[in-house]
């Protein structure tokens, strides 16, 4: 049982991470996020893309995956064992981390009341969102479908790669090469 646990840890986090990443680069790329987060509004909440630490930010995703494996390893026989699991996954990610999250974010039904940020920021991060979720549940499916060794041998180099772009990136932003 305690192999399953970390094969399941370590499918989480990798998932997470990948579909992180290229959400990101999806949005940077195709929603303008750049200039999106200089904005008058948005720059007081979010740093600009150029700061060190956003290059670093992938890296980090991986303690959030860990993270998010170990809040979903009690009740991982509900997406993984039952019939339509992964669209309950993809339902609870999207309702919880999203839509009714803890504090007023934006894009959350608690940022849309208590924020003063216009509508249009609150509906900027849903496409980002949306295809983070759809590859993230794909991601995990695809893992217990195909159930294969080289698919984590894959993930391994996949998150080498992730990692050492967002270390380059860092210190690229911090000057340090």
């Amino acid at each position: 049982m305690k192999k399953q646990n970390e094969i399941f840890i370590w499918r989480i986090t990798y998932s997470h991470v990948i579909a992180y990443f290229l959400a990101g680069l999806f949005a940077l790329n195709f929603m303008n996020y750049k200039e999106q987060y200089a904005s008058a509004s948005l720059s007081l909440l979010m740093k600009p893309v150029s700061d060190p630490i956003v290059a670093l930010g992938p890296v980090l995703q991986i303690f959030r995956g860990v993270i998010i494996a170990l809040v979903l390893l009690p009740i991982k026989k509900a997406f993984i064992d039952e019939r339509n699991g992964i669209l309950k996954l993809a339902l609870l990610i999207l309702g919880i981390s999203s839509f009714s999250t803890i504090g007023p974010t934006p894009g959350s039904f608690d940022g849309i009341i208590y924020t003063i940020l216009p509508i249009e920021y609150h509906l900027l991060g849903i496409p980002e969102t949306v295809l983070y979720i759809l590859l993230f549940c794909l991601f995990i499916w695809g893992s217990y479908k195909i159930n294969r060794k080289y698919i984590s041998v894959i993930s391994i180099v996949i998150i080498l790669l992730i990692s050492i772009m967002g270390i380059m990136g860092f210190l690229y932003a911090s000057h340090k090469i």
